[in-house]
């Protein structure tokens, strides 16, 4: 895994990927105490950074294997970008989904062309569903997050950050990024060493499911107990990658952790400051930017400025308006 194979993604990705800006508001500064540049991923296509990475992942396979059809694991937002990639590709796509997934992102799926199963993630393994569908029909996994041409698919979000900041005028400072398997962040990490390597990547995760961090503060992968039970549904996985763990152990800076209702608040600045709608999982990076307390567990955000990743939009209505009706 290697800065060469995100910019071959990169290539591959030019004309298919959105190449999203980088928003700025002042308000959300004064909360911060700082600049704060939010890279709204949930303005990708499929609403997510995923889309990136399916399409990293499929566009390397040969033509052959590829005709064959694709098989993915994912509570929705991979989903998506999977089957929207397949479609473009011109292949089928399964997708084995949570049953607890949100609705949105079921109905999504299945509207993008993608064959849906479902499974119960509290007591079914959907490793053994997709290690036996896919032999049964001579399918290829799409991994969500340990897989390197997925990496290298996420890391072209670091290689715009590192473009778009330098055109700002800064270099230097945390980048905070959602953080479920360390996709996402690994392959930000790597392009950042590159290309921009006084900015440090920064892991966010929902308390209860602060697998990285731990593992981060422990220099082991560690996992976490439970499967699911939180709103952040899109970065919840049971531990980091075997690819993406070590990544982050030598690229990142510790893990920041925040509350649910932290997640809800940032929903609701960035929809009232920024006009953009964002997941709870895809809105920890923010809620740790302008909510973390740092100086009581030593892990402050460095930097006059901070970029962070908001890495996904897909929430059912119900909860955006939780969050509108606590906080907006």
């Amino acid at each position: 895994m290697n800065i060469d194979m995100i910019r071959a993604a990169a290539t591959r990705l030019r004309g298919h990927a959105r190449r999203t800006p980088l928003l700025h508001s002042p308000f959300l500064d004064d909360i911060a105490g700082r600049r704060l540049f939010v890279k709204p991923e949930c303005l990708q296509h499929t609403g997510s950074f995923k889309y990136r990475g399916a399409r990293s992942a499929i566009s390397a396979l040969d033509a052959a294997t590829r005709a064959r059809g694709i098989i993915a694991f994912s509570s929705g937002n991979h989903a998506q970008g999977v089957a929207l990639a397949a479609a473009e590709h011109g292949t089928s796509a399964v997708i084995i989904m949570p049953s607890d997934a949100p609705k949105l992102k079921i109905d999504n799926t299945r509207t993008l062309g993608a064959e849906v199963v479902l499974y119960d993630r509290a007591n079914e393994d959907r490793d053994d569903i997709g290690d036996r569908l896919a032999a049964e029909r001579g399918l290829t996994l799409v991994k969500p997050f340990d897989e390197p041409q997925v990496i290298a698919g996420q890391g072209t979000v670091g290689l715009e950050i590192a473009e778009q900041a330098g055109e700002i005028g800064y270099s230097d400072g945390d980048v905070l990024v959602p953080c479920g398997g360390g996709g996402l962040t690994s392959g930000v990490a790597l392009a950042l060493e590159a290309e921009a390597p006084n900015m440090r990547v920064r892991p966010c995760e929902p308390e209860g499911f602060d697998d990285t961090t731990r593992s981060l503060a422990a220099g082991t992968i560690q996992s976490n107990t439970k499967r699911s039970g939180s709103i952040c549904d899109a970065i919840i996985t049971p531990q980091p990658g075997d690819i993406t763990f070590p990544i982050m152990h030598r690229l990142c800076g510790p893990g920041l952790v925040v509350s649910e209702e932290d997640c809800l608040r940032a929903m609701a600045d960035a929809f009232n400051r920024l006009k953009i709608v964002i997941e709870p999982g895809g809105a920890v990076a923010l809620a740790a930017a302008l909510y973390h307390d740092g100086q009581v567990r030593g892990d402050q955000v460095r930097g006059d400025a901070v970029t962070v990743v908001a890495s996904g939009g897909n929430v059912d209505a119900p909860i955006f308006r939780m969050a509108l009706d606590r906080f907006g």
